[in-house]
């Protein structure tokens, strides 16, 4: 049985991997530690909450205390770190729980790590550290890390702490990136599920500038995939590219979804671009192809089938999300940009 620190499980891309995880393996024993922010969410995890091989602790990765407690009580030996704030433009409004989290937070883990002697630490991170690409290219594991946003240099820093913890003190640890992530239990402020649950209301669909930033989107399903080769496969040292190589602009996605649900082009409202809004993100994933042999199985046609029907049929799941605090800051995030 491996004891296995899962942080941030309670997030999106977290959720979904123990949910995937826990009902493909019993030789896991998963201690879901969260400090359930405003995107993190219990229900998320109604299917395993009843194993036996899977506990909840509400908690902060910040709270060297609590981590040390929690390594010591469960005999920690292993760590995926999906704990993160993640969202660009809450970072724009305000970054320092950005740092304290991903770069301070990554700290307090991988110290405890240390301590306790781990046998993998695999740090999950994006890859926005690599910055804007141009017209062409792709992000491989050798780009220099130039991150752009707040978001991106709290990730960056901690995949930089993540590198020396091996180099200084031999931690084995390793590093994924991936490339935009969609499907189930996202919140509703990314692109997809917000675009989704706007067009179902028959709101407006807010896309910022001219919605020509390309992202490279894989399904969720596949990034977990993808963790758990890396997590006992991947080199120790190493950082693995995860993506699924569908590149396209926002307005395409935005219109992808409108035609699915039988709605009109009209609904698209352009705003007020983001300051420093990255051109371009594109990834190359040869690495973990050639290596570990992981492929995507997913294709963006289907996979954006299955997760709008998913918010079709869970509207109470997300009519209780969008009230509220949510609402507030949705409010105030595109107000003055229209």
């Amino acid at each position: 049985m491996k004891n296995i620190l899962v942080t941030g499980g309670a997030g999106f891309i977290g959720s979904n991997f123990i949910n995937y995880i826990l009902n493909k393996r019993d030789d896991y024993f998963i201690v879901n530690l969260d400090k359930l922010t405003y995107a993190g969410n219990l229900e998320n995890l109604k299917e395993v909450e009843s194993k036996k091989n899977y506990t909840f602790i509400k908690g902060d990765i910040v709270n060297a205390e609590l981590i040390n407690f929690v390594f010591e009580k469960y005999k920690i030996k292993y760590v995926i770190n999906f704990a993160a704030e993640s969202h660009v433009d809450r970072s724009i409004s305000g970054s320092e729980i950005f740092f304290r989290t991903n770069v301070i937070g990554t700290n307090v883990l991988l110290e405890a790590a240390k301590r306790f002697n781990v046998e993998r630490f695999l740090q999950i991170s994006t890859d926005e550290v690599y910055g804007s690409l141009g017209s062409t290219g792709l992000f491989s594991e050798k780009t220099p890390i130039a991150p752009n946003s707040p978001y991106s240099a709290s990730k960056a820093s901690s995949d930089m702490m993540t590198m020396a913890f091996n180099h200084t003190y031999g931690l084995p640890t390793v590093i994924t990136r991936c490339s935009n992530n969609y499907g189930p239990l996202q919140f509703p402020e990314k692109l997809i599920p917000l675009m989704i649950l706007n067009a179902i209301q028959n709101k407006k669909l807010p896309v910022y500038g001219d919605g020509m930033n390309i992202r490279d989107w894989i399904y969720v399903i596949d990034h977990n995939k993808a963790v758990e080769l890396v997590f006992e496969k991947g080199k120790i040292g190493e950082v693995y590219n995860i993506g699924a190589s569908n590149e396209l602009p926002n307005i395409e996605i935005v219109k992808v979804i409108l035609k699915n649900l039988n709605k009109s082009e009209e609904l698209i409202q352009f705003v007020k671009d983001r300051p420093g809004h990255d051109k371009r993100y594109a990834i190359d994933s040869s690495k973990i192809q050639n290596e570990l042999k992981w492929k995507p199985e997913f294709n963006f046609e289907s996979a954006i089938v299955n997760t709008i029907e998913w918010y079709l049929k869970n509207k109470k799941w997300w009519e209780r999300i969008i009230s509220g605090e949510y609402q507030s800051y949705y409010n105030k995030q595109y107000s003055d940009r229209i």
